[in-house]
């Protein structure tokens, strides 16, 4: 699959940062994103496209760019949303 413009998948947060006994007040979580633009359109693999994002959360919204693929769900990445 390739990305494009007006896709819809996954961000992944960052959390809030890990405090001294290594909990966080809030974790990484998926969000819903609108694919915005596409690094290198001619990218065959995911791993090589780094897209900008208009992130989805409960509280607003969020732009961002240059973000990278990873299937391990880093935070500050983005997935193809899972199949259900």
């Amino acid at each position: 699959m390739n990305a494009s413009v007006g896709r819809i998948v996954h961000y992944v947060s960052h959390g809030t940062p890990v405090r001294a006994d290594g909990t966080q007040a809030f974790t990484g979580q998926c969000r819903a994103a609108i694919v915005t633009e596409v690094g290198d359109p001619e990218a065959t693999e995911p791993e090589l496209m780094d897209v900008s994002l208009a992130v989805l959360n409960p509280t607003g919204m969020f732009f961002n760019q240059d973000v990278p693929y990873s299937e391990d769900r880093a935070g500050g990445s983005w997935h193809w949303p899972e199949r259900v």
